[in-house]
């Protein structure tokens, strides 16, 4: 296992970058603690996977320095580097058996047979795949291959790090939710340093232990679920975290207070006077949304109700602009409602930054 350190690293896929848009990574300054579980969240085209490819060695970055432990690992192979990556796509031998498929990278290290055989066993239970153990990999379907691959990652115990590239994808709901949980009790039983990249808020925030948010090849927030839920340092997180995810609603700053079109909003901080921004926003969580009767609050639109079971999301407009609430079990929605913020869950943003209060 292995402390991982990106100095300064950007990467461009040109020849000869010369502005900031020809960077697919911007600058990136980042630790990955020695054994500690991380995920990688963003969507497609963000920078997560050309990240985890530096880190892996796959790509070498065109601007800063890779460290494990302190060290300059920038020039060095995959091989070099120690490193167990899974892909999003299943990576197996098709000639070989299950088990052999597993037993390679130990074989490969000469690892003694009983300490394989051991090891090899442990990872067939935990990916369920005991009973196909003789099979050829040639003839598994798509999602037991990928186990195969998620098991290749896992059978080595002395590896730098272990990197997954969306290694769910094609496997079936449940088995996701168990292979999940079986990585989290791999990582507390063997310290694994683990970098997980996904699109899916789901299975970061229930993988990680801190989630690394990336937009536009940057990183914009690393946070606990909760930081991030509570307190996106970004629209984008906010944005993306949560389902719905957070209300952004364009907004001026009058002190303390922000005005929603003709209405106002108590915000728990104002805007520094000496910075100025071009765009202010505030945002509140559906969840902190609470519905009142006709002049309570901020009035409002409803455009659709969807019964989620447990609770009902409203999904409505302010003075045109999108706005979700969610709606507890039991809960009544008045014949015309309103709008209820709670101020100590509402957040100002500046230029699509979080401002906080002092700064």
């Amino acid at each position: 296992m292995a402390r991982i350190d990106l100095d300064h690293i950007r990467h461009s896929y040109l020849p000869t970058p010369t502005s900031p848009s020809d960077y697919a990574l911007k600058e990136v300054n980042l630790t990955f603690e020695d054994g500690g579980a991380y995920a990688l969240l963003g969507s497609s085209g963000c920078g997560k996977t050309t990240l985890l490819n530096i880190i892996s060695g796959l790509l070498t970055p065109s601007e800063g320095e890779l460290l494990f432990d302190g060290k300059p690992v920038t020039e060095l192979s995959t091989e070099a580097r120690n490193i167990a990556q899974v892909f999003q796509f299943p990576v197996v031998y098709d000639t070989m058996s299950v088990y052999d498929n597993l037993a390679f990278p130990l074989r490969n290290r000469g690892v003694p047979a009983a300490e394989v055989d051991q090891k090899v066993n442990e990872i067939l239970r935990i990916i369920d795949l005991e009973s196909k153990a003789k099979r050829k990999a040639q003839g598994l379907t798509a999602d037991e291959k990928q186990k195969i691959s998620l098991g290749r990652g896992l059978v080595r115990s002395d590896t730098n790090a272990i990197l997954f590239d969306e290694p769910l994808t094609v496997i079936d709901p449940h088995m996701k939710w168990v292979l999940r949980s079986q990585l989290k009790h791999l990582h507390k039983q063997f310290g694994f340093t683990m970098v997980y990249v996904t699109h899916d808020q789901t299975e970061a925030l229930t993988f990680a232990d801190k989630v690394v948010v990336m937009y536009g090849g940057e990183v914009v927030q690393i946070g606990t679920p909760d930081e991030l839920f509570r307190k996106p340092q970004h629209t984008f997180v906010g944005y993306f975290i949560g389902s719905p995810g957070m209300n952004i609603l364009p907004c001026e700053v009058d002190g303390t207070m922000a005005r929603v079109g003709g209405h106002s909003v108590p915000l728990p901080c104002g805007l520094d006077p000496k910075k100025q921004a071009q765009k202010t926003e505030v945002g509140i969580r559906p969840e902190f949304v609470k519905l009142g009767g006709a002049g309570e609050g901020l009035p409002l639109k409803v455009n659709a109700v969807e019964d989620i079971g447990r609770y009902r999301i409203l999904r409505g407009e302010m003075e045109g602009v999108a706005l979700n609430a969610i709606v507890g079990e039991g809960m009544s929605i008045p014949e015309s409602p309103t709008a209820l913020f709670d101020p100590t869950q509402t957040n100002l943003y500046a230029d699509s930054w979080l401002v906080s209060e002092g700064a």
